[in-house]
This record gives structure tokens, C-alpha cells and sequence, in this order.
């Protein structure tokens, strides 16, 4: 038998993004550090992987537009992630991708994915968003080893129940400019937080694992400077939660909406 090659780990959130080709529509991605202490991937990290391989298979004249993602199994952390696409369309301006995200055989995050050839438009932002304190004047937040996190907000001392609803967000290493790249990196931010844990409801779990997640890219934004993540927890029952939020940068630029939802168990 020949010996197990000792599992690599992403320093950083370059080395996360460059996938290992295995094979034709075929690829490798490697678990970032985080996954050394975590019970199961964090989701965004195979969201972004995945989004990168289907941009892989696809013309460098069309950028991502949008994803919908199923979780559909926890990710192994000390298991690389297998990643196969699937080629669903090639138009004239949208091109579409499926992703299957693999670990032992078994599929554990399945993607859909869009991208489209830049067109001219008009332009309307009517996202709603709230004032926000200086990324210089927040103090640090978060254990992500790939993103420097700052609370957005003066932290409620009656609600200090984990991940605040709105944060300062940057790549700790500078990221390429790519349309792609830079998607990319926006997804694994994507999956932070929910909002939920500031919600002074009996019985409300703070957080839990991500079911689905669905993701539009707007403007272009950049992730290597301070981006702000507003989230808006919006309806919660059966045990699950659903919430939306926005990625902008310190202009105010509109980089990305999203919603998810969320499962909300919790345990006695």
C-alpha cells in the first residue's frame, strides 16, 4: 500500500484558491488552517473552492454572477475536498456550471454557478445600510486565520453571543484583481455570521450550520481593503433561520447580496 502523502493545510487565502487540477473539469482544494481545530469544514471555504473550479472551465471574458449552494454533509477537515464540474451551458453571454464537492465518495456541497459577459446598464442600489464606526477604531474580532474581522458596531454587553451582525472585513494577504479571484474571495467571506445571535428570543440558537446559501455579485469591490458585511436575520421556526446581508467597501460600493439559511438547533 502505498503510503497517505501528510494532509496539506492553506496558510492563506491565495494558497485556499489554487486548486490542484487532477483532471479534465476535475480538481483539488486544500482545508485552510482554521481546519486543523474546527469539528467540520467552514462552509465558505468550499463554497469559494467551488466556485473556482467552475471558473476554471470557463472563458476569461465572463465573470461570476451568481451561486446557489446546497450543504448538503459536513466537510471532513482532514480530508482535501474533491471537486468535479459539470459544463451545463456555454450561450453567448452566460455560461453555467454545476459543482459537485466530494469527500470519501459522498457529495457534500452541490453549486450551481453563473457567469456573464460584462454588458452596460443602468445602475440602482436600494440595499438598505446603517452607519458604521471606523475599521481603524474597532478592535479585532474573530478567529479566522485567512481575514482580519473587526466589529462594525459598539458590541451590546447584554448580547455578547458570538459573531456580531455587522463587521469590517479584508484578506490578510493581498489577492489577485481577477474578476474571478476576487469573487471567489468575497464567497468565503459570504458565510460568516448570521445575525441571529444578537436576538434576544427564548429558545433562539445563536448560530448553527449553513443549508443553503445563495450569492449575487454586483459591483466590482476589492477584498483586500476594509469590506463592511451588514446581516439581517429575518425569519426563524422548524428550527431553521434565514437571513440576508450585504458586502460593501468603504465608498459604499454594492460588491455583493446574499441570503442563507441556516440550521438553528439547540441543545439541552
Amino acid at each position: 500500500m502505498t503510503p497517505m502523502t501528510p494532509m496539506t493545510f492553506a496558510a492563506d487565502m491565495n494558497e485556499m484558491l489554487a486548486l490542484e487540477s487532477i483532471d479534465r473539469d476535475i480538481f483539488r482544494g486544500w482545508n485552510t488552517v482554521d481546519a486543523k481545530v474546527k469539528p467540520a469544514l467552514y462552509g465558505g471555504q468550499v463554497a469559494a473552492q467551488a466556485l473556482m473550479a467552475a471558473g476554471r472551465t470557463v472563458t476569461a471574458d465572463r465573470a461570476p454572477h451568481s451561486l446557489h449552494g446546497y450543504f448538503l454533509r459536513p466537510g471532513n477537515p482532514k480530508r482535501p475536498v474533491l471537486l468535479q464540474v459539470h459544463r451545463d451551458r456555454d450561450g453567448r453571454s452566460f455560461s453555467a456550471r454545476h459543482v459537485s464537492a466530494l469527500q470519501d465518495g459522498e457529495v457534500i456541497f452541490s453549486m450551481l454557478a453563473s457567469f456573464h459577459v460584462p454588458e452596460a446598464g443602468a445602475t440602482v442600489d436600494l440595499v438598505p445600510t446603517s452607519p458604521a464606526l471606523e475599521p481603524e477604531s474597532c478592535a479585532p474580532r474573530g478567529d479566522f486565520a485567512l481575514l482580519d474581522i473587526r466589529a462594525a458596531v459598539p458590541d451590546d454587553p447584554e448580547l455578547d453571543r458570538g459573531t456580531p451582525p455587522y463587521m469590517w472585513i479584508r484578506s490578510r494577504v493581498t489577492v489577485p484583481a481577477d474578476p474571478l479571484t476576487q469573487a471567489c474571495a468575497l464567497t468565503y467571506v459570504s458565510d460568516l455570521g448570521s445575525g441571529f445571535g444578537q436576538l434576544d428570543v427564548p429558545g433562539l440558537a445563536k448560530g448553527g450550520p449553513s443549508i443553503d446559501h445563495a450569492l449575487w455579485f454586483h459591483e466590482p469591490v476589492d477584498v483586500n481593503q476594509w469590506l463592511l458585511l451588514e446581516l439581517w436575520p429575518s425569519k426563524a421556526g422548524g428550527a431553521r433561520g434565514v437571513y440576508a446581508g450585504s458586502l460593501r467597501d468603504q465608498r459604499g460600493v454594492l460588491g455583493a447580496t446574499l441570503v442563507q439559511e441556516m440550521l438553528l438547533r439547540t441543545f439541552n
